[in-house]
């Protein structure tokens, strides 16, 4: 759990990191519950502060101001889609729809460890506050860009089929990953997320069918 919290920027949040990791991430689980739930501008640190069972006080005294710990958040999911792109997309695999495979694996894995993590990275793609809009495009743009290129990195074109257009479908496949994870949160919270993960990658496998060379 402490590397899952460890992100540029820590240095500025020293009395944070000063406390136990596990009730660092039970306030930061609690602080993703809120701003998913409520987004930025709604959600207030009297909120985060009931929602962890500690004072106001020690939130402003963790953090400093909503702005820094709600950033500190966008920066654990910078984080997080960087592992999942590392750690997913071996550059060995040229088979396209493998590597989406293997990134969304990651992704499944976090979500079930941590379900509110999903609920306010959601959140982020419909957020529009101006005080943290800007951290939250630099995120969005630069992390899914590295995604495609990588997905698309030493990828056989033959595996595609004549006339398919494989910077498009990759585009879509995003798209529909997006929505996919997006889904994942309320099921996680069902406790039937197997069932969806199973029928997403068909889908993966009926679009691979599709669009490539057998």
């Amino acid at each position: 759990m402490e590397n899952f919290f460890k992100v540029k920027g820590a240095e500025k949040m020293e009395n944070f990191f000063k406390i136990r990791a596990e009730k660092q991430s039970h306030i930061i689980d609690a602080a993703f519950r809120v701003f998913g739930r409520q987004g930025y501008r709604k959600a207030s640190l009297a909120d985060i502060a009931q929602e962890a069972g500690i004072t106001k006080g020690m939130i402003t005294y963790y953090f400093g101001s909503k702005k820094n710990l709600y950033l500190y958040l966008v920066d654990i999911c910078r984080t997080h889609l960087e592992k999942a792109v590392d750690d997913g997309i071996s550059p060995d695999n040229k088979g396209f729809f493998e590597k989406v495979k293997s990134t969304m694996d990651i992704q499944v894995s976090a979500i079930k460890e941590h379900p509110a993590f999903v609920s306010f990275a959601a959140s982020l793609f419909c957020e529009a506050d101006p005080e943290v809009a800007g951290g939250i495009e630099e995120l969005l743009s630069s992390e899914y860009e590295k995604i495609t290129r990588k997905l698309m990195t030493n990828v056989d074109a033959a595996q595609f089929k004549p006339g398919v257009d494989s910077q498009l479908v990759s585009r879509f496949t995003l798209w529909a990953c997006e929505g996919f994870v997006n889904e994942l949160y309320e099921t996680a919270l069902k406790g039937c997320i197997d069932d969806n993960v199973t029928a997403f990658y068909n889908c993966l496998d009926m679009m691979k069918a599709a669009f490539c060379n057998e």
